[in-house]
């Protein structure tokens, strides 16, 4: 696929010469920006897609629409996001990351402001949909832009880090949107954010960075003094390491448990507050609230993931992710059971849930399958991921949709939901993503005795 001039990674420069500390200060200024771009960038783009699911009650009670056409447009924009992880994945390894990532923020900020303008259904559908291939750019380059500007040995702790961003930006929708929500009404649920990611992109623009060779600056693997990959796949093409890639059986079964693991995620993240009102009778910023206590520990979860693995587990990251897989399944089944009316039990369940997703999406979602790859490829490896992972949790959107409308029952005039078959479709996934992580540790232990 042609890139634009205006997205194509620069040319290198010739590399800079002279005081090695000089070379040093901008290295790491450049690193310090970098780094905080993506985990504050790619947190705020959560803002402009989450938002959704805080507004769903609003929504309902204004008749804009039903839970079955909610669960389309959440469909819709989860199949454009996983075709377009799949492809900006692929992009991203060849692309400005500054330019690629800022512009795509932007666009969807424009996007959420004109759903907030409220273009009937049809309206919303398209343009969900075409945020989702706007939000669909954030993760690839994030991890590209990781990958290039630090070591191996450092990107276990950055990736932790960054992953737990996402979380930074299901917070602020889960507690700010809710506010402008409860206060403005559902347009503002579209326009905070909206405007919130205008002034986001623009600084995006400013901080990122391209890769340090066009700079002038060395390649961090001899900025770090690490061992440099292998001979050949420093000759290779990106192709064809690309190639590799898609041929690794590793990454597919990673693929494949993201995909199911995300069915929980996005359960949660696009129903969580819908549920908590309809079935546990909470205001909606009471449910924002006790929702509030999910993110927060998946931040916990995805910092602690790598030292959990590197100091406990000796680097082994398959055991921890068995052990979270069974805690999560755990935690999902406790929260339906609580009956309405416990606060703490649905926030400390909503915490051990959280927790456990950020350790999974750390290791199923993305960390594992770079570290199987090419750091040249690192791109495509999340792309693949990120096809699968969000395919399936696209179906889950609009499979829980359907589910919740077809058990809706009016009697005097007021309509109650059960989320009986919606909680048994999210566990379910979240057990064959647990058994499909296994199989990964099957795999990996069958290679290391070839």
């Amino acid at each position: 696929m042609p890139i634009p001039a205006f997205f194509r990674t620069r040319a290198d420069l010739p590399s800079i010469s002279g005081d090695p500390a000089e070379i040093r200060r901008i290295y790491e200024r450049k690193r310090w920006s970098v780094f905080l771009s993506v985990l504050f960038g790619y947190g705020l783009f959560y803002t402009c897609r989450m938002n959704f699911s805080v507004a769903k009650k609003a929504m309902l009670d204004a008749g804009v629409m039903t839970p079955t056409q909610m669960g389309v447009v959440g469909s819709a924009l989860l199949f454009v996001y996983s075709l377009g992880r799949f492809t900006n994945g692929f992009l991203a390894d060849r692309c400005n990351i500054a330019r690629f990532m800022s512009t795509a923020l932007l666009l969807s900020a424009g996007a959420n402001l004109l759903i907030g303008c409220h273009l009937g259904f049809v309206g919303f559908l398209i343009l969900w949909g075409l945020n989702g291939w706007f939000q669909s750019v954030g993760s690839a380059p994030s991890v590209v832009a990781l990958s290039h500007w630090f070591a191996k040995a450092e990107r276990g702790t950055r990736y932790g880090i960054w992953s737990a961003s996402h979380s930074l930006g299901e917070g602020i929708s889960f507690v700010g949107t809710a506010f402008l929500v409860s206060a403005f009404g559902w347009r503002w649920g579209f326009w905070g954010p909206g405007l919130l990611c205008v002034a986001a992109g623009l600084v995006l623009y400013r901080t990122l960075a391209d890769r340090p060779q066009t700079y002038g600056l060395p390649p961090v693997s001899e900025y770090r003094k690490e061992p440099p990959e292998a001979a050949a796949q420093e000759q290779a093409s990106i192709g064809a390491l690309q190639l590799e890639v898609v041929k690794h059986p590793g990454v597919w079964i990673l693929a494949l448990a993201s995909g199911c693991l995300y069915v929980g995620r996005y359960g949660i993240g696009n129903w969580g507050p819908l549920y908590l009102q309809l079935a546990k009778h909470y205001s909606g910023p009471a449910a924002g609230s006790v929702l509030a206590a999910y993110p927060i520990a998946q931040i916990l979860g995805s910092i602690s993931s790598g030292f959990v693995s590197d100091r406990l587990f000796g680097a082994r990251r398959n055991i921890p992710a068995l052990i979270y897989g069974v805690l999560q399944i755990c935690s999902l089944v406790a929260l339906y059971w609580i009956p309405p009316g416990n606060q703490s039990l649905d926030s400390l369940a909503l915490a051990v849930f959280g927790f456990t997703m950020g350790g999974l999406l750390v290791y199923l979602g993305g960390l594992m399958a770079i570290d199987l790859v090419s750091r040249r490829a690192a791109g495509a490896a999340m792309g693949l991921v990120g096809l699968f992972s969000y395919l399936v949790a696209g179906v889950q959107d609009t499979v829980s949709g359907y589910l919740l409308d077809a058990s809706k029952i009016t009697v005097n005039d007021v309509t109650t939901y059960s989320f009986r078959l919606v909680f048994a479709v999210w566990i379910g996934a979240l057990i064959l993503s647990t058994t499909l992580a296994a199989s990964l540790w099957l795999y990996t232990s069958l290679q290391k005795k070839r």
